[in-house]
């Protein structure tokens, strides 16, 4: 329907490794395609059984680029930056590191790159440069801490470039688009509830989860706790990956049952993301709670003045109104001078 819309100018389409192996693209070419990274995620599915399968599917996306387009690909990521031999338009990088041989390599042949340099989001080409914005000033990348958004921001931010954004448009959307519930549900949402605050997110599988514990642990919160589920169709050692990580992080976990068993039992789901968490040194608090609403007000109501909660969405919109029920409920009880009874309620 999009692509029929006359009215149409641009269109961003996210296109899944699912629906890639299903069904294709959707459309036959593309003025410019992004691959960000590949991580291990869904291995073990239709026959996707190693990264490099991984990054066989993906690579359909830069394959789909058309002579005259941009495929926008991660210096700093092998398999992404392989696909490079694919491409039949033109190749630009990005990377957090402008040292990066490849984006040396890329600069020597006068060719557009976008890097991470000195807190900056900085366009280069050959010996040109150009400073699109401060990381402090970007709010998706929380003052440059989140380090996964600053990549994203580069692929986002290269990706307008080479379409003719100018550079002026560019740094106003980045100064202006916030990770709230609106714009990017289930990406880096918070939400302050009391002395505590919530910080609702996607991450599901290790990778995503490694790259949210490096964010938060640079965040001022004395307490941590997290309610999470895990993925039925993942492979045993990535749901004990992500138990283990997910103990590394935080001092407190709440382990809910979520909506994609797919395949899996109840005791096994519980059971696999139990045995990660006792690989790791640190000895959390953990608590099972079946019913996601019950695991995220309990997670709530015993957090600690100063404490972060973490809740990795399961259905993402389920979960902001959860968080938001509750919220509504304890500015309700406070207006009433009836906190505390709020804390004792079962």
């Amino acid at each position: 329907l999009v692509l029929r819309d006359p009215t149409v100018e641009v269109a961003v389409l996210e296109t899944a490794r699912g629906g890639i192996i299903r069904s294709g693209l959707g459309f036959d070419h593309c003025d410019i395609g992004v691959v960000t990274n590949i991580t291990a995620d869904h291995l073990g599915l239709k026959d996707i059984n190693t990264l490099e399968d991984l990054a066989r599917v993906k690579s359909v996306v830069p394959r789909s680029v058309s002579k005259k387009g941009y495929a926008v690909l991660n210096a700093e990521d092998p398999l992404v930056y392989k696909m490079r031999e694919l491409v039949s338009g033109y190749c630009v990088y990005f990377s957090m590191n402008e040292n990066h041989p490849n984006i040396e390599r890329q600069a020597r042949r006068n060719r557009v790159s976008c890097v991470y340099e000195n807190g900056f989001i900085t366009i280069l080409k050959g010996k040109w440069k150009v400073r699109v914005e401060k990381a402090i000033n970007i709010p998706l990348t929380y003052g440059g801490r989140a380090e996964f958004m600053v990549q994203n921001v580069l692929a986002a931010a290269l990706a307008c470039f080479v379409h003719g954004v100018s550079l002026e448009d560019i740094r106003s959307g980045l100064r202006t688009f916030n990770a709230g519930t609106a714009q990017t549900p289930g990406r880096l949402n918070f939400v302050e509830i009391g002395d505590v605050t919530v910080l609702m997110d996607y991450a599901h599988n290790p990778a995503g989860l490694n790259a949210l514990k490096n964010f938060i642990e640079k965040l001022p919160f004395k307490h941590r706790t997290v309610v999470l589920n895990g993925t039925g169709d993942r492979r045993d050692d990535d749901l004990r990956e992500f138990g283990k990580i997910a103990a590394d992080t935080f001092e407190r976990i709440v382990i809910r049952l979520g909506n994609y068993l797919r395949g899996r039992t109840e005791e096994e789901m519980f059971r696999l993301l139990q045995e990660g968490i006792a690989q790791s040194e640190n000895k959390p608090q953990v608590r099972i709670i079946a019913d996601s609403r019950d695991a995220i007000h309990h997670a709530i109501k015993n957090g600690r003045k100063g404490e972060l909660i973490v809740t990795l969405a399961d259905l993402v919109p389920k979960d902001i109104l959860y968080v938001q029920e509750y919220r509504d409920i304890y500015i309700q009880k406070k207006a009433q001078g009836e906190i505390e009874k709020l804390k004792t309620e079962s």
